[in-house]
């Protein structure tokens, strides 16, 4: 099947080095605006995968978190493939920015005690959330260190 211009399948995923902020492209509105998309990569790509609940958990407390603490926030998505997330801010932005906040929101989120927006009106799967991985995936992130550099050299 041809590519038809998904930057992710442009990456090759064997050679990247989890944990990692990447600055995946700028993206130009018609009218000007910049909108800027990272991949906020947690863990290996082919060798790790988040638990759903785990993932999910932590796309709550970041979605959260990350918009105390970096102007422009537009959306936290989760990667399908469940290495990491897909973050999308206003205007052109740089990784090194994004590494900042995302690492003092993880600190951040250690000493949660409580999940945002768990609830059956705010959460389409609120059963399905849990704080004590989203913690140790936090705390395992944080240990090994995000780099800008994705392939770890």
């Amino acid at each position: 099947m041809e590519n038809k211009n998904v930057e992710s399948f442009e990456l090759d995923h064997n050679k990247v080095k989890a944990p990692y902020v990447r600055r995946c492209c700028v993206l130009d509105g018609t009218h000007g605006d910049k909108v800027t998309k990272f991949d906020l990569r947690f863990l290996q790509p082919n060798v790790e995968a988040f638990g759903t609940a785990a993932m999910h958990g932590l796309e709550h407390l970041l979605a959260h978190e990350l918009r105390n603490h970096l102007e422009g926030v537009i959306d936290l998505s989760p990667m399908g493939c469940r290495t990491g997330y897909y973050l999308s801010v206003w205007g052109e932005r740089e990784a090194s920015e994004i590494k900042e906040a995302l690492e003092t929101s993880l600190k951040i989120i250690l000493d949660a005690k409580e999940m945002p927006a768990a609830n059956p009106t705010q959460c389409g799967n609120y059963r399905d959330l849990s704080l004590f991985g989203a913690k140790e995936y936090a705390k395992k992130a944080l240990e090994k260190g995000f780099s800008l550099n994705i392939y770890g050299e």
